[in-house]
């Protein structure tokens, strides 16, 4: 198995870290999902970040990483609904915490684009 480029290898971490803290830390998670969603909140955390670990381990691996790149996207668009739910709820909060969630939003664009490359190079 060839050794992945920096940047498949960064959002494989990322997803994987990500994956491994909705499920060791789901509160937070919960509390982002959209309140329009049927359900529960746990169910959406727990099913996202088990589809990051997937994505991670597709990544990782230079006969599935076509796979883990659209599946990458796939799962970055899925999730842009909880980031606006955390920027509208983070609207009374401090500053701080208003700014970085109001910097995921345009994040998740270059995260796109850095897992469409993945799935090129």
């Amino acid at each position: 198995m060839s050794s992945p480029d920096p940047h498949r290898r960064f959002l494989a971490v990322l997803f994987g870290g990500m994956g491994v803290l909705h499920f060791a830390a789901p509160s937070g998670f919960d509390e982002i999902v959209p309140r329009a969603l049927p359900g529960r909140a746990r169910f959406y955390t727990l099913a996202s970040g088990g589809a990051e670990l997937v994505v991670a381990g597709l990544l990782m691996s230079p006969r599935t990483r076509g796979w883990g790149s659209v599946a990458a996207v796939a799962l970055l668009v899925a999730v842009f609904p909880a980031n606006v739910q955390m920027a509208l709820d983070s609207r009374d909060a401090s500053p701080l915490r208003h700014a970085v969630a109001l910097g995921r939003l345009p994040l998740q664009g270059v995260l796109i684009a850095q897992a469409v490359g993945a799935g090129r190079r």
